[in-house]
């Protein structure tokens, strides 16, 4: 494997470790039936859509991503892996009874236009989950290697056409698209604190664009690696915004 594919695996599998309790709760609020169809966009190490195939054994789960290499077929025998850009893959109306997304639409030029589609998609009574970061301010970290290395990191972001902050409107998308009982709610994002830090994978992997830019030296990068092994060290850069909405009608998928 190449180190850009080991960093992008790492930091993936650090997302994993460290939001996957708070997404499988959220879902697991919903009244999720067997026979469920669901799909995962942005499907990344598969972790969540493994779970799906858990959860509905008698209906399936389609795991999309642009980059399909850390995902696992043989996994489940409802699980179907499609390699696709989702800004230009399209599905039948009333395909899935659940369509779950995290950390990707920030990543999309499309947002909102790829969010009325997956509205179409979804069955009467299904439901769409998304969960995207929102970016607290870099200057208003208390520690300023930190506010110097958030900066950095957004500005890279914001380069490559994401926006940290989109996940505000959300909520008020999901109701602009038809859904209902619209629902949110945040889960706090934590740098440092020992073994609960998630941001090493992610600093590492933006590394190369970083020092390429002059945003930031290797010295910034030698002092922040210290700095997440100071036990006082604990920042709080985002709050990943996870809501929620349903298509009106009754679900005609029914368990058997």
């Amino acid at each position: 494997m190449s180190n850009d594919a080991q960093r992008e695996r790492d930091r993936l599998e650090s997302i994993q470790r460290n939001v996957d309790a708070f997404t499988t709760g959220i879902l697991d609020g919903l009244p999720i039936e067997a026979s469920w169809n669901c799909l995962e966009l942005g499907a990344g190490t598969g972790s969540i859509a493994y779970w799906l195939a858990g959860r509905c054994p008698d209906g399936r789960v389609v795991a999309v991503d642009l980059d399909t290499r850390h995902l696992d077929a043989d996994r489940a025998v409802n699980l179907e892996i499609q390699e696709a850009d989702i800004t230009r893959r399209d599905y039948a109306p009333g395909s899935f009874d659940l369509i779950h997304a995290r950390y990707l639409f920030c990543h999309l030029r499309e947002r909102d236009e790829v969010i009325a589609r997956a509205a179409r998609w979804l069955s009467p009574g299904g439901w769409l989950v998304i969960e995207e970061p929102y970016h607290l301010p870099a200057h208003t970290s208390p520690f300023p290697l930190i506010r110097r290395v958030l900066d950095a990191y957004q500005r890279i972001y914001r380069a490559h056409g994401a926006e940290m902050t989109w996940a505000r409107a959300l909520p008020s998308l999901l109701a602009c698209n038809a859904l209902t009982e619209v629902a949110f709610v945040g889960n706090l994002g934590c740098m440092g604190g020992l073994d609960k830090d998630r941001w090493l994978p992610l600093i590492t992997q933006a590394a190369p664009a970083l020092l390429a830019d002059g945003l930031i030296t290797e010295a910034d990068l030698a002092e922040f690696a210290s700095l997440l092994q100071d036990p006082a060290f604990i920042d709080i850069p985002q709050v990943t915004i996870s809501a929620w909405g349903r298509r009106p009608g009754e679900s005609t998928n029914v368990s058997a």
